[in-house]
């Protein structure tokens, strides 16, 4: 019985104890921790509407605290289940607005030990240094929460911290704190500072317990491989889009936990270490975006974890690894754009976790492996951009899964196969710019929504299964062979549809006709260029969103339809190479147009009313006959980037006020300008290009252009400019000159010597790789990525190898100067000899003397050199023999003697090249030297003076002439988003040159990534 008694007692007690401890809990709160919380939440604005990047909607906690309930039941609120005191606060994504001021009363909470305050809006306050005083914090978060300024000292005083997170914020790091946090808190393991300014942080020391490491975006600088400590313990790394880094990549062999490693967009450079990709954790790996070279280590393993490697925009080479097929857990591989050669190994078809490989931007040649075909998980294939060839199989057992399928771009033949067009979950497909012939079976992938065939030699109808694609919207059949005729209004049937591309189908014809009301609603982009129509198709009311229109290069005649003014929604207007003879105020009611390509057409009259579009970025009136000066509103225009008026009967002076502008493409060639050149055109800082060739300008050269720090392309020829070129003290005159024409003026005087000193784009020459680097013209974008636009008014007068042509696209690789027909005199300065990236110079019919300088040996890239109908003397130097390039050589018309160089170049070149020369001899002339003298008889004294000198000599050059076309279009080019992938062979100028370079012609398209 008193045994009973003690266990009731004691079960009595514990439930007494029990009861006593739950209603302690009910109360836990104090209540100078519950009044700082609420003074803390009536000091700012609660947004419920706020939303940021992670913060979908905003979740604002605040709104469940009141007065006299238990601060340790509000939500977001951590207490201490002893002591009571606030030892937790997470307030992310509460839609907090305002101030974050010192006296808060948030600092009151000094137990707290975890605070998330990320995701709100503090209004660029700066980071109070009162955060110094929570000495028992462990992790702290205020990513994305506005605030801006130096980080305090006092952040130094956490020493306790285990994680902290400062990412997206302007906050700037001072070397001092940065090294007192690293030395006080010992224990920190993560740490998250992405997009914060460590600009200052050199070198950048860190602590050894780290586990996680953000860095990215911090403005970091130097080689961190002299920098970087061992961290035995760190997981992840990410360093990515630290613009500044530079050097070799990190030495992370020590790193042996590492499993996370980002570090791309970077400057890095150099091999990747063999160390680096045996790490054993290693899993996820970002090198991608920099200047990585060198070959990938060919050591793969089976017992790797990789799950991802992305290696794309580098310069890496050679072929891809074999031991590739060893990564089995792999699911990500992005190797494009890089220097890849090679075929693509077979063995990738093992990798069968593969969700996504890209290898697209390389040289990788030969057939797709069938292997890759059977791949069954896989959704994204991108081999675009490579020289793969063949045909594709007819069937395969794999891409159940795909979703993107990118083989544009390459030598692909034979039939499409039926398996491309019945994938069921596939959404873009493109198989543009390859040579697929033959018919399109039906197709059923009625999941696509983009469709582009383009440049290709298809054939017969356009399939009637493609009207039922109702997902498309993006669909480009341009440039093949297709026949019949399409009922225009089926496509309204593809009410998603965005982008229609029918260009260049000679064979095709269009029945704009329909009894049945039809649009198409969302349509911004339409191209019928290249299509033999002759007349307008009435599309009134048909496209309400429609922002460009392209129906170039056919046969439409008279006046342009009044539907085309009521297109509101127009931005981008293409009616080039036509037969308009309307009014060029016609157009002046389309305000909204950014792009205006009226050229090679009839049009006529002034063409002042244009300044009425005031929106308007890229302008080409050229080759028609307007008439009039080049009125002043229109370069006034604040918006254009590129005016092309060449080839009009526009007459009178320039504009004489430019303000500083958005211009950088100013062509005026082949009018009749005069006066003398505005001063005022040095304001225009970004102009790249300036062609004012053909025209009766007459004024001293032009100094004050040196100004123009982007200035590429400079053509004076063919005017009234006139006396010597004065030498100038200043130094980085026209320091981005690549083209250089001043041919056929007036100029006297010496070779401007001051000049060619400074054009350090001439002297530093371009690597050429196999897709030719081209100035990128300016163009506009609209609609879908997959669509970019160039007009044609990239187009020049210039000589090129003794030709007179005319050039569309102009590689940037492009380095010539045409100082000829003039009246300089004196010797040709050596420092020509320093412009090694020249590959045209024409010094001819001047008045220059003394001997040709031994250092035209050096410009080893050089293909046309012309020094005829000068007066030099001397023998030819056997250096030029040096130039392996070197196709066009005319040293015709001077007082040269001796033997004419043997070997290489030069043994190809005709009598014409040396021809008015009566001192020289040897091959190919019929003169023998004399082998004891190494010449033949001199010509008699009197030779000389009874020659002509300057213009009245005969001019040899075939194709020479100032003002005058003799050459031909070097056409269009694809365009890529990265490369144009275009070259035309320039017309040969003598019959039995070498060629050295055999450029591929792509086919013109506008479709891309």
């Amino acid at each position: 019985m008193p045994l009973l008694f003690h266990i009731i007692l004691s079960l009595y007690l514990l439930l007494f104890h029990f009861l006593s401890f739950s209603s302690s809990l009910q109360s836990l709160c104090l209540s100078d921790q519950s009044s700082a919380l609420l003074q803390f939440k009536t000091s700012f604005i609660v947004n419920a509407n706020y939303t940021s990047s992670v913060c979908h909607q905003s979740d604002p906690r605040t709104t469940t605290w009141e007065n006299g309930t238990d601060c340790c039941s509000w939500l977001g609120v951590t207490c201490d289940l002893i002591s009571g005191h606030v030892i937790g606060l997470d307030l992310s994504c509460s839609g907090l607005q305002g101030k974050l001021y010192p006296n808060n009363t948030l600092f009151h909470l000094t137990h707290i030990q975890t605070l998330n305050l990320a995701f709100n809006n503090f209004s660029k306050s700066q980071l109070p240094s009162q955060f110094g005083g929570f000495v028992s914090l462990m992790h702290l978060n205020l990513s994305s929460s506005y605030i801006d300024g130096e980080i305090p000292s006092h952040i130094s005083y956490l020493s306790k911290l285990q994680s902290l997170d400062l990412s997206h914020n302007s906050l700037k790091w001072k070397e001092t704190t940065w090294k007192r946090l690293l030395q006080n808190a010992t224990a920190l393991r993560d740490l998250v500072l992405d997009y914060t300014d460590m600009s200052l942080i050199r070198p950048l020391s860190l602590s050894s317990s780290l586990v996680t490491l953000s860095l990215v975006h911090t403005r970091l600088k130097g080689n961190l491989t002299i920098d970087f400590p061992c961290l035995p313990n760190l997981q992840q790394l990410y360093l990515s889009s630290n613009f500044y880094l530079e050097g070799p990549l990190p030495n992370l062999s020590c790193s042996t936990s590492l499993s996370i490693l980002d570090v791309s967009s970077c400057q890095f450079q150099g091999s990747i270490p063999s160390s680096l990709l045996t790490l054993p954790h290693i899993t996820f790996l970002y090198l991608n975006h920099n200047h990585l070279s060198g070959q990938i280590p060919n050591i793969f393993h089976q017992s790797s974890k990789f799950q991802v490697i992305d290696l794309s925009d580098n310069n890496i080479k050679g072929e891809l690894p074999l031991s590739l097929s060893n990564l089995q857990n792999l699911l990500h591989l992005n190797l494009s754009f890089n220097k890849f050669s090679g075929q693509i190994p077979n063995a990738f078809g093992e990798l069968t976790k593969l969700k996504i490989l890209d290898l697209s931007g390389n040289s990788l040649e030969g057939q797709i492996p069938s292997s890759l075909f059977n791949l069954t998980q896989l959704s994204i294939l991108k081999c675009y951009n490579n020289k793969l060839e063949g045909p594709l199989p007819n069937k395969i057992t794999g891409f159940f899964n795909l979703v993107n399928l990118r083989l544009n771009n390459n030598l692909l033949n034979g039939t499409i196969p039926s398996w491309c067009l019945s994938l069921p979950s596939l959404v873009g497909l493109d198989l543009s710019n390859n040579h697929f012939t033959g018919h399109i079976d039906a197709i059923s992938t009625y999941s696509l929504k983009i469709l582009l065939l383009c440049n290709n030699q298809l054939q017969g109808n356009i399939p009637k299964s493609i009207f039922n694609l109702v997902n498309l919207t993006a669909l480009c059949l341009s440039s093949n062979s297709w026949s019949g005729t399409v009922h225009f209004p089926l496509f309204s049937k593809l009410q998603n549809l965005e982008i229609l591309s029918l260009s260049q189908n000679n064979q095709l014809s269009f029945n704009f006709e329909s009894n049945i009301n039809y649009s198409f609603s969302r349509l911004k982009i339409l191209e019928l260029s290249s299509n033999n129509l002759t007349e307008f198709p009435k599309l009134i009311g048909k496209f309400p969103s429609l922002s460009c229109l392209d129906m170039s290069n056919n046969k439409l005649n008279g006046k342009v339809p009044d539907w085309l003014h009521e297109m509101d929604s127009l931005h981008i207007l293409n009616f080039s190479r036509n037969l308009l003879t309307t009014s060029i105020n016609q157009f002046s009611r389309n305000y909204r147009l950014h792009v205006l390509d009226l050229s090679f057409n009839l049009l006529y009259g002034d063409i002042s009313s244009i300044c009425n579009i005031s929106s308007l970025q890229i302008l080409n009136l050229s080759n028609n006959k307007l008439i009039g000066i080049v009125p002043q509103c229109l370069v006034n225009l604040s918006s254009l980037q590129v005016l092309d008026l060449h080839m009009n009967k526009l007459y009178g002076s320039l504009p004489i006020i430019f303000q500083k502008n958005k211009l950088s493409d100013l062509n005026l060639s082949g009018n009749q300008l005069q006066s003398r050149l505005p001063t005022s055109l040095s304001k225009c800082t970004q102009l790249e290009i300036l062609n004012l060739g053909n025209n009766q300008i007459e004024d001293a050269f032009p100094h004050w252009l040196h100004k123009l720090p982007n200035l590429r392309v400079l053509i004076l020829r063919a005017n009234k400019f006139h006396g010597p070129i004065t030498s100038l003290n200043t130094k980085n005159l026209f320091p981005s000159l690549t083209i250089l024409d001043i041919s056929c003026n007036n100029f006297s005087g010496s070779l401007p010597t001051t000049y060619i000193k400074n054009l350090e784009a001439m002297k530093n020459t371009v690597e050429l790789e196999s897709d030719l680097q081209y100035v990128e013209f300016k163009y506009i974008m609209y609609g879908d990525k997959y669509y970019y636009y160039i007009p044609s008014y990239d187009s020049m007068a210039i000589m090129v190898k003794g030709i007179n042509i005319i050039v569309t696209r102009i590689p940037t690789t492009f380095v010539t100067t045409d100082l000829s027909a003039n009246n300089f005199e004196g010797e040709i300065p050596n420092v020509i000899g320093k412009l090694h990236a020249l590959k045209g110079l024409n010094l001819s019919h001047n008045r220059l003397i003394g001997t040709i300088p031994r250092c035209l040996g050096n410009l080893t890239n050089l293909e046309s050199l012309d020094l005829s109908s000068n007066m030099l003397i001397g023998g030819i130097p056997t250096e030029l023999t040096n130039l392996n390039y070197l196709e066009v050589l005319n040293l015709s018309q001077n007082r040269l003697v001796g033997e004419i160089p043997q070997g290489k170049q030069f043994n190809t070149f005709s009598n014409g090249s040396y021809e008015g020369n009566l001192g020289l001899c040897g091959f190919p002339l019929s003169i023998k030297c004399d082998r004891n003298t190494g010449q033949h008889s001199s010509p008699s004294p009197n030779f000389w003076s009874e020659q002509k000198i300057g213009f009245g000599w005969k001019p040899v050059a075939i194709g020479y002439g100032c003002g005058m076309v003799f050459g031909m279009a070097l056409g269009c080019c694809v365009v890529l988003k990265r490369k144009p992938q275009w070259l035309a062979r320039i017309v040969e100028s003598q019959p039995n040159k070498r060629a050295k370079r055999r450029a591929r012609i792509r086919p013109h398209g506008r479709m891309n990534d």
